[in-house]
C-alpha cells in the first residue's frame, strides 16, 4: 500500500522562502512520476511541478525560476525548494506519485491523473 506524506509547509512574509518534503512509501515500481500540485480556496488544482525517474523536470509557469523540484533516491524523498515566495503561492500543497503512462524516444510521459496522494501541507504567504 502507498502512502504519501507532505510536510514543510508554514507561513512566510513575501520574498521568503520554504522548502517542502514527501515521502512516498510502499512504491515498488522502478519508473516513476512525481509531481507537486497547489489549490487555493475557491480555485482548481493545478500542478506546480513535476519530476520523473528519467529527473527531468516541468514547472508551470508562476512558479518558473522560483521554485526547484528535486528528489533523494537514497532518502526517498522530494522536495519542493520554494525561493521569492508570493501572496498568491498561497495553497494547500500536495504531493502525487504514480507510474509513467509509457516511454517513448527516452522520454517518460506522466499521467494527468495521478493515484498516490498526500494529506497535503499549507502555505501561507502574507503581504
Amino acid at each position: 500500500q502507498v502512502q504519501v506524506v507532505e510536510s514543510g509547509g508554514g507561513s512566510v512574509q513575501a520574498g521568503g522562502s520554504l522548502r517542502l518534503s514527501c515521502v512516498a512509501s510502499g512504491y515498488t515500481y522502478p519508473n516513476y512520476c512525481m509531481a507537486w500540485f497547489r489549490q487555493a480556496p475557491g480555485k482548481e488544482r493545478e500542478e506546480v511541478a513535476r519530476i520523473d525517474s528519467a529527473l527531468t523536470t516541468s514547472y508551470a509557469d508562476s512558479v518558473k525560476g522560483r521554485f526547484t523540484i528535486s528528489k533523494d533516491n537514497a532518502k526517498h524523498t522530494l522536495y519542493l525548494q520554494m525561493n521569492s515566495l508570493k501572496p498568491e503561492d498561497t495553497a494547500m500543497y500536495y504531493c502525487a506519485i504514480d507510474a509513467p503512462l509509457f516511454s517513448y524516444a527516452e522520454t517518460w510521459y506522466c499521467p494527468l491523473e495521478y493515484t498516490y496522494w498526500g494529506q497535503g501541507t499549507q502555505v501561507a504567504v502574507s503581504a
